[in-house]
């Protein structure tokens, strides 16, 4: 086989349409053979002779799109000095962008004896073990654009890929579980009727299944195990693996783009799915250790470990940092995703062992034109010393805001002394997220995520029920801040099972109407149930599978689910780019008063009323005059009046309606003590009962001339969909509270 030098960069396979260049890093090894693999595991190793700064290189005229290949990598095997080199393991390439078939839980795989772990075991993992795919760079994008949706703008719905589609009637069975099945229409156009932005999947970077999950019969669902940073799961594709994978992943970017919604990935670059010092030798560990992986100083045979996975990427080397950038370029760039969910993130910020928000990793994210731009959001935790980081991450980011979650959790389930750190968490979390420069979209909301309840079982379930895990639900966290509503799991009880479906409808409308960007967890909008299990990271199948076949309940929250998440896209009021004016404590409002915390006699807030702790309600009044932001085309931008009221509390309350001089009457848009609000139409002065753990939205309409101001500037400017609310400047910006 005729083989030229090639060139150091780009690292990875890459296929220029007559050959194929192959470059990857090691600053330890002593000889670098790539080897090529054939349908029948037949291989052919070419010695690697060119090596510029530790980047091992060449170019094979011929060497065309779904040629398997792998690495051997001849070095030192010295685990007491962080050196594990071993050439009877081959390994994947760590640029690969595509990856066939899967890991073994085989001997071979590891380069220990299993009975005498402290004999080396050098068995051919060949046949065992993933391969490494070139794949065709080429992709007709079309006319493919961003969406590029606004933060205040977005709706972002957590999904797994697999779990969302798996049981869909309307999807071939052949597609189900796939990128093309997440891609079908009847998918795409469910999330769009929803009223989504963003789909923000679970991790589909290439993942490992755990041998541990393996032995028990289980698998890894969720796929925080990663081994691929540039390579789509090829179990997620439904025509092949030898880079059909690519194919489907663009495919399903452009279907989602062209219905103007956003994919957003969960990414895990905190460790590899390689494990500690007991784990396989696959990739990483067998090129060179000792850069890729964080050791324990003192025991380089041993592995830093903050993510709680067995070992943690090391981000104070540059070639770590380089691949993590070349990764999220690429995802960027070449498959158009619109931005990333940084799963512990805690650990990428980690210099040493503190958490350091100036480190290098996002040195170079805040400069890189590209990664800087997108939607990057930080889950602000690991398990390490000072790792919980909520509201301390640098400016550009935005965050996982677990402070929200559980301040909804404890109020709605009726905690005591909640309620003023509730009115900070629905206001935007100022106290968070103001001094680092930062704006209310800072603040990832959400109420449930993958990890933990779904919504449904929050209000079902007081303890985790995850005996299906194996682990005598040992597992998932003890303290999830949840209420059964009076029964431990499903019950007939109909009293019990509509304070249920109010519960959800509760946390949905607190979630719509916070200021922030909300975060749906798939399936919450039917009351999605996993039996009280809150960790289903090993559950592939119906326990954590979307159920399709909506009851008169399902169908109840959804309708609900979807006119609520419209309401918030038809007000900015409720996803103001700035935080408001006064403070978002203690009922504090500004000059242009466009905030004001009430009693239920309509009068405000004093710092007595917010010191009670038996408090379990408020009413909250947005001036949707008071906004002060200028719209995308630089005009000003107004809202009707918006007057929620939450009731927390046991007990029906009588609420009276603050005075004002306008005449307009408030209108009754929603209560989640029924599908929608009824006519109820109030005046200043006028009394109104809120029943028990309910939440009621009143809505007051602008005076007919701004009204008509509305209808002239949105004919004339094209407003965005479901905004009616763009406004010339001629609409008068008097109103101020109170009156």
């Amino acid at each position: 086989m005729e083989v030229w030098p090639g060139k150091p960069y780009p690292l990875g396979a890459t296929y220029d349409g007559t050959g194929t260049n192959f470059a990857i890093f090691s600053s330890v090894a002593q000889g670098v053979e790539l080897c090529l693999i054939d349908d029948d595991l037949n291989e052919e190793r070419i010695a690697l002779e060119e090596v510029d700064a530790f980047v091992w290189h060449c170019y094979i005229p011929g060497i065309r799109p779904g040629q398997r290949y792998g690495y051997r990598i001849s070095g030192p095997y010295d685990p007491e000095n962080g050196h594990r080199c071993d050439p009877s393991k081959i390994l994947l390439d760590p640029y690969a962008k595509a990856i066939d078939g899967q890991v073994e839980n085989h001997q071979a795989n590891f380069s220990y004896d299993f009975h005498q772990p402290q004999n080396r075991h050098e068995q051919d993992s060949l046949g065992h073990t993933m391969l490494s795919v070139v794949i065709n760079p080429y992709f007709d994008w079309g006319h493919d654009r961003p969406p590029a949706h606004e933060y205040h703008e977005s709706i972002i719905y957590e999904a797994h890929l697999k779990g969302m589609t798996m049981t869909h009637p309307d999807i071939p069975e052949e597609l189900r579980g796939t990128y093309m099945g997440m891609a079908h229409p009847a998918m795409v156009s469910y999330l769009k009727e929803l009223g989504i932005t963003a789909l923000e999947l679970m991790p589909v970077h290439q993942f490992v299944n755990d041998t541990s999950l393996i032995d028990k019969g289980l698998s890894n669902y969720w796929g925080y195990n990663t081994i691929g940073f540039f390579a789509p799961q090829n179990t997620y594709a439904a025509a092949g693996t030898r880079g059909e994978q690519v194919d489907e992943f663009k495919s399903m970017v452009k279907a989602y783009h062209e219905a103007n919604i956003e994919i957003i990935l969960d990414v895990v670059y905190n460790h590899t799915a390689e494990g500690n010092h007991m784990g396989p030798t696959l990739s990483f560990r067998g090129i060179d250790n000792a850069s890729y992986y964080r050791l324990v100083p003192e025991d380089k045979a041993s592995y830093f470990d903050t993510t709680g996975t067995g070992n943690s990427l090391n981000m104070r080397s540059p070639h770590s940092l380089q691949l993590i950038m070349d990764s999220l370029r690429y995802w960027i760039l070449d498959m158009h995703v619109d931005g990333f969910r940084f799963d512990l993130a805690s650990t990428l910020a980690r210099e040493l062992h503190a958490v350091d928000k100036l480190s290098s990793f996002f040195d170079i994210i805040q400069q890189d034109p590209v990664i800087s731009q997108v939607k990057l959001i930080a889950e602000p935790w690991d398990i390490g010393e000072n790792g919980y980081n909520v509201g301390e991450f640098p400016p550009l980011w935005t965050e996982w805001n677990g402070k929200y979650r559980d301040t909804i959790r404890d109020f709605w389930r009726g905690e005591p002394s909640t309620l003023s750190e509730f009115a900070s968490r629905i206001s935007g979390s100022s106290d968070l997220y103001e001094h680092s420069g930062r704006r209310p979209f800072a603040s990832i909301n959400f109420v449930t995520a993958h990890d933990g309840f779904t919504m449904r079982d929050l209000v079902t379930y007081n303890e985790k029920h995850n005996e299906a895990n194996g682990e005598n639900s040992m597992d998932g966290e003890s303290h999830n801040r949840s209420w059964n509503s009076g029964v431990e799991g499903p019950t007939s009880e109909t009293s019990i099972r509509e304070l249920r479906i109010q519960q959800i409808k509760n946390f949905l409308t607190t979630l719509l109407v916070s200021q922030g960007v909300p975060m749906i967890s798939h399936g919450d909008e039917i009351g999605r149930t996993q039996g009280g299990n809150n960790n289903t990271y090993a559950q592939d199948n119906e326990i954590a599978w979307m159920d399709w076949d909506l009851d008169d309940e399902a169908l109840r929250i959804l309708d609900f689910a979807r006119a609520i998440i419209h309401f918030r896209r038809a007000h900015p009021t409720l996803r103001r780019r700035r935080f408001f004016l006064g403070s978002a404590f203690h009922g504090g409002t500004s000059e242009r008063g466009d905030i004001l915390w009430l009693r239920h006699d309509g009068e405000q807030m004093q710092d007595d009323d917010w010191d009670t702790w038996f408090a379990r309600s408020v009413m909250l009044w947005l001036n949707g005059s008071g906004i002060q932001e200028p719209g995308m085309r630089g005009e000003k931008i107004v809202d009707d009046d918006l007057l929620i009221v939450f009731n927390a509390s046991e007990e029906d309350l009588t609420f009276t309606v603050p005075q004002s001089q306008l005449v307009q009457p408030w209108q009754l848009s929603f209560s989640t003590a029924e599908l929608f609000g009824s006519a109820t139409s109030l005046k200043p002065g006028d009394t109104f009962d809120v029943p028990q753990r309910s939440v009621q939205i009143f809505v007051r309409s602008l005076a007919p001339e701004a009204q008509a101001d509305i209808a002239r500037v949105a004919a004339k400017t094209s407003a965005l969909p479901f905004s009616s609310t763009t406004v010339a400047e001629s609409v008068s910006d008097s109103q101020t509270f109170p009156q």
